[in-house]
């Protein structure tokens, strides 16, 4: 995934059946350098903007939406191409913490969290299309994580382990081979590896299965 340049204004779709929340994130993620801002209050109208405006730079979603599921929506998203989905919910029910992982978000973050930690999870995601910090760190991530019994993750070598670890932290191939004292290409060569072990080249992707599985913390 190419980073989206810092400073640079981005689209959004901001989907949610509640007006005047829809209204207030639409109006905090203008502040946040959002140029054009979707909304939509249900799962049809999301797809109508979907297929007309094609995929935006980041999606926000609620997970129950009155005429279907959220998580569903983040599933067709993704299929459509869009690479940054984060899903704003009510519940901090780790099950449906890992539902929306396994559909394709990037972020799972509640409304009632505090706005510091709000932005900056769609902040990472916006800069690296991956948000590690609840993820990685909250009880309820420790939740969303299972024990990494695939054979393809268990297979990931140290320093594997480590070059995904750094992706996390949205570092670039650059900045990684600077921290692990390896080349830009050496670097590639890693997420080559990692990419057929896998079985994905999205670093989002790479890095939601890695600890999804606990594989890196």
């Amino acid at each position: 995934m190419v980073p989206r340049p810092r400073g640079e204004t981005f689209t959004v779709l901001v989907v949610d059946d509640h007006p005047p929340l829809r209204q207030a994130v639409s109006a905090w993620l203008r502040t946040m350098g959002a140029g054009t801002v979707y909304e939509a209050g249900s799962v049809a109208q999301a797809r109508t903007h979907a297929h007309t405006s094609g995929p935006c730079d980041l999606a926000l979603l609620d997970v129950g939406l009155p005429d279907g599921s959220g998580l569903e929506l983040v599933t067709e998203l993704r299929a459509l191409g869009w690479t940054r989905l984060v899903v704003l919910a009510s519940s901090d029910d780790p099950d449906a913490a890992r539902s929306a992982f396994r559909a394709g978000a990037q972020a799972y973050l509640r409304k009632s969290a505090p706005a510091a930690i709000i932005t900056d999870g769609v902040q990472q995601v916006l800069d690296s299309g991956v948000h590690a910090g609840p993820v990685a760190g909250s009880p309820l991530a420790t939740a969303t994580r299972v024990p990494a019994t695939d054979n393809t993750l268990r297979n990931l070598s140290t320093r594997e382990i480590e070059v995904l670890h750094l992706i996390a932290g949205g570092q670039t191939n650059k900045e990684i081979g600077k921290a692990l004292h390896l080349s830009a290409l050496t670097i590639k060569s890693h997420l080559n590896r990692i990419g057929r072990k896998l079985g994905t080249g999205d670093r989002a992707r790479m890095v939601t299965l890695a600890l999804r599985a606990g594989a890196i913390q």
